[in-house]
């Protein structure tokens, strides 16, 4: 199952729009920036029907 997700680039500060895909269940994924081209940390949570998405930069 896909949904979309906006967050903050944490170098840039842009809003970012995403796809995540819940039917893997919780995720640990590294992603570039659509923007500023930085490395980001994506760290998916899924619990049943929610899910929560926590984004920190890549040297953290």
């Amino acid at each position: 199952m896909l949904e979309t997700a906006l967050y903050d680039c944490p170098y840039c500060g842009e809003r970012v729009e995403t796809t995540v895909d819940l039917s893997g269940g919780d995720q640990t994924y590294t992603e570039d920036c659509q923007v500023c081209c930085r490395p980001i940390v994506f760290v998916l949570q899924v619990h049943g029907e929610e899910w929560m998405l926590d984004i920190r930069r890549e040297d953290e």
